[in-house]
């Protein structure tokens, strides 16, 4: 079993920043993969940033060059860097983690961001 809590939400003006933390506790030797989603108003839930248990990342086309995905080596840590923000990026973004053995799926509960001036 394993538990996602984000934190690090909040509100923030346009070309500043947020950074994004996931602990995750649990059975944590079990996630293969994991990556933040965002779901703003109306809208889909769609991925942001993923990050594979060997280290490669992969960016929504709408963050490159803006968002980093990281995680501690420790794996109990996911982070989120957000730099120059717009006010597109407003939604509440969630910590994603999937794992192989048993296949399952895991979502925190969401922490807001709110780009606005």
């Amino acid at each position: 079993q394993v538990q996602l809590v984000e934190s690090g939400g909040g509100l923030v003006q346009p070309g500043g920043s947020l950074r994004l933390s996931c602990a995750v506790s649990g059975l944590v030797s079990s996630i293969y993969n994991m990556a933040w989603y965002r779901q703003a108003p109306g809208n889909q839930r769609e991925l942001v940033a993923q990050i594979s248990n060997d280290g490669i990342t992969n960016y929504q086309d709408s963050v490159k060059g803006r968002f980093t995905i990281s995680r501690a080596n420790t794996k109990d840590m996911v982070y989120l860097q957000m730099n120059n923000l717009k006010p597109e990026d407003t939604a509440v973004y969630y910590c994603y983690a999937s794992s192989i053995q048993p296949p399952h799926i895991y979502w925190g509960q969401g922490t807001q961001v709110t780009v606005s001036s």
